[in-house]
C-alpha cells in the first residue's frame, strides 16, 4: 500500500505536468491538420497579415451561450481560430465571447451595427425546437470596425476574419476603374462581383473622353462585355495606362447569337479585339463546344396524355461549357466549376518578351463551330463533334505589353460570364474568377486562396453506373462500421489469448 507522502508527490507531479503542458501549449503553437484543403490550418497569407500588424486588434464574438450541438461546434471552431490568431500575432489580436442576451442595451447596440439575430433549429428531448441566437462578431482596430453579421458555417470563416483585419489595417486601398461608355455591362449587372472587389479595393465607374486622362488615378481597370466601338484615342489611353505598369482586365464577347430569331451567329467588332491581337492575344471568331456542358430547356411540340401540346425538354447544349480545367495560378486558386455561354477560343501569336499563361481551358472533349453556322438546339451530339481538347478560354499576359515597364493583363473570351440578370444569379466561381483577377492585377494576391477555402465539392461523377453508385454509397456508410467490428474482434482475440496464457502452468 502506498504511503501518504508518495500519493501527495504523485498528485503534485500530475498537477505540475498539467500546468507545464498548458504553459507550453500557449507558448508553442502546433496543430496536426489532415484535411484535404487544410481547413484547420491558417494560410500563409493570414500569417503574413497577423505578423505585420502595427496596432492591436480586438474581436468581440457575440454568441448565444446555449446553442444546439452543431452550432456549438461552430462556436468552438471559431474560438479555436481566434486562439490561433492571438498566438500567431504574438498577442496583437485579443478576443472575448459575449452573450448579448444578458444585456438589453448591448443587444440593441450590436443589432444597430448589423449583428443579426438568427432563428436556428435544434432537437431537445426528441422535439424540434426553434430558438433565436447570435453568432456574429465585431473586429475593431483603433476607431475603425468591421462587422461579421452571422457565421453560419466554417466555410469562409478565415477569409471573412482575415480580410476584415486587413481592411482595417490598410492605410489606403487600390482604386479600380470599371470602364463605361462603349456598351459595357452596367454597374448593377456587376453587383455580385463588385461586392467581392470592394473587400480589398475601392472601385468607381469611369468614362473616357478625348481631352482628359481619366485613367491615371486608377491602379487597375476592368472592361466587361463592351458592344460599341473604341476610338483610336481611347485605345491609346489604354496603352498609356498599361505603360505605367498597371493592370487591365478584359472580358470580351467575340461572337454572339440570338436563338429567338435566326439562330445564326455573328461576330462582334469593337476595335478592342484588334488592339489585343496587336499584343499577340487572338480571340477567335468561333464558338467553343464542350461535351461537358449545361443542358438547356426548350419547348417542343409533342403528344401529351391530353393530345398535342407543348412540352419542355432538356437537351445538351455544348455552347454552354461547364469548365473544370484550371491551371495552377493565383487567379484560379480554389476554383472548381464555372459556366461560360457562347465562349470563344484564345491563342497567342506574340513573342517571348511577354509571358502568356492559359488559366482556364475546355475539357478533353471539345470542338469549335464557325460563327456563321446555324445553331441547332435539337442536334444529337456525338464524340465526332468534339475532336479537340484543352482550348484556352482565359489567359494572362505579363511583361512589357505597352512600353518598357512590365504590366499585367487578364483576358476572358466571354464577356457575360460574371453578369447577373433578373432571372439568374452568376455561378459563384464565375464571380470568384473576376474578383481574383482584380486582386491579382492590383498586386494583392495573398488572400485569393482564402476566398474558396473549405468550399470544395466532391460529388459522385454523373457518368458512374447505377450499380457502382450504389456500391460507393453503401461502402461510405458501412466501411467505418466494418472497421470498428474488425478492431473489436482483434482486441477480443488478443485479450482471450492473454487470459489463456495467464492460465498456463508456470506463468509468472
Amino acid at each position: 500500500m502506498r504511503s501518504k507522502s508518495t500519493i501527495i508527490t504523485t498528485l503534485l507531479m500530475v498537477v505540475g505536468i498539467i500546468l507545464l503542458s498548458n504553459y507550453l501549449s500557449n507558448r508553442f503553437f502546433f496543430r496536426l491538420d489532415l484535411t484535404d484543403d487544410n481547413r484547420y490550418s491558417l494560410s500563409p497569407a493570414t500569417k503574413d497579415v497577423l505578423k505585420s500588424l502595427e496596432e492591436p486588434v480586438t474581436i468581440s464574438a457575440y454568441f448565444t451561450k446555449k446553442l444546439p450541438p452543431e452550432y456549438a461546434n461552430l462556436k468552438r471552431d471559431f474560438k479555436d481560430m481566434l486562439t490561433d490568431y492571438r498566438t500567431i500575432s504574438k498577442g496583437m489580436v485579443a478576443y472575448e465571447f459575449i452573450d448579448p442576451a444578458e444585456d438589453e442595451e448591448l443587444e440593441r447596440k450590436i443589432m444597430q451595427k448589423g449583428i443579426v439575430q438568427a432563428q436556428i433549429g435544434g432537437r431537445e428531448k426528441d422535439e424540434l425546437k426553434i430558438q433565436k441566437a447570435y453568432m456574429g462578431a465585431e473586429i475593431q482596430l483603433g476607431e475603425k470596425s468591421e462587422i461579421i453579421s452571422i457565421l453560419q458555417s466554417t466555410e469562409g470563416m478565415e477569409y471573412f476574419l482575415t480580410t476584415s483585419i486587413k481592411k482595417l489595417s490598410l492605410k489606403s486601398k487600390p482604386l479600380v476603374g470599371i470602364l463605361q461608355g462603349h456598351g459595357e455591362a452596367p454597374m448593377d449587372q456587376l453587383s455580385h462581383a463588385l461586392h467581392g472587389i470592394g473587400v480589398l479595393n475601392d472601385y468607381q465607374p469611369v468614362t473616357l473622353t478625348d481631352s482628359t486622362r481619366e485613367l491615371d488615378r486608377f491602379d487597375a481597370l476592368a472592361i466587361v462585355s463592351p458592344k460599341d466601338s473604341f476610338s483610336a484615342g481611347h485605345l491609346q489611353q489604354l496603352d498609356d495606362f498599361m505603360a505605367q505598369g498597371k493592370g487591365l482586365f478584359v472580358a470580351l464577347n467575340r461572337v454572339d447569337v440570338d436563338l429567338n430569331t435566326s439562330a445564326v451567329g455573328h461576330s462582334i467588332n469593337t476595335g478592342l479585339e484588334t488592339w489585343l491581337s496587336m499584343k499577340g492575344i487572338n480571340i477567335n471568331e468561333n464558338f467553343v463546344l464542350d461535351a461537358n456542358n449545361m443542358p438547356v430547356s426548350v419547348q417542343q411540340e409533342a403528344m401529351t396524355p391530353f393530345g398535342p401540346g407543348i412540352v419542355n425538354r432538356r437537351v445538351e447544349f455544348p455552347f454552354f461549357p461547364i469548365v473544370i480545367n484550371f491551371s495552377d495560378h493565383a487567379i484560379t486558386a480554389g476554383l472548381e466549376q464555372m459556366v461560360f455561354t457562347f465562349v470563344s477560343s484564345i491563342n497567342y501569336s506574340g513573342d517571348s518578351t511577354a509571358l502568356f499563361t492559359p488559366i482556364v481551358k475546355s475539357s478533353e472533349q471539345s470542338g469549335t463551330q464557325s460563327v456563321s453556322a446555324w445553331i441547332n438546339v435539337f442536334k444529337e451530339w456525338s464524340e465526332n463533334d468534339f475532336p479537340l481538347s484543352n482550348l484556352t478560354l482565359a489567359a494572362t499576359l505579363e511583361g512589357p505589353i505597352a512600353g518598357s515597364i512590365n504590366s499585367r493583363m487578364v483576358v476572358i473570351a466571354d464577356g457575360d460570364f460574371p453578369l447577373a440578370s433578373q432571372q439568374q444569379t452568376p455561378n459563384p466561381d464565375n464571380i470568384n474568377l473576376l474578383v481574383n483577377s482584380i486582386d491579382w492585377l492590383s498586386d494583392d494576391t495573398g488572400l485569393i486562396d482564402l476566398r474558396t477555402k473549405g468550399a470544395l465539392s466532391r460529388p459522385i461523377k454523373e457518368d458512374l453506373s447505377d450499380g457502382r453508385r450504389t456500391f460507393l454509397k453503401y461502402l461510405n456508410f458501412l466501411l467505418p462500421i466494418m472497421i470498428m467490428i474488425i478492431i473489436g474482434i482483434i482486441r477480443f482475440e488478443i485479450r482471450r489469448n492473454q487470459r489463456i496464457k495467464r492460465m498456463e502452468v508456470g506463468y509468472v
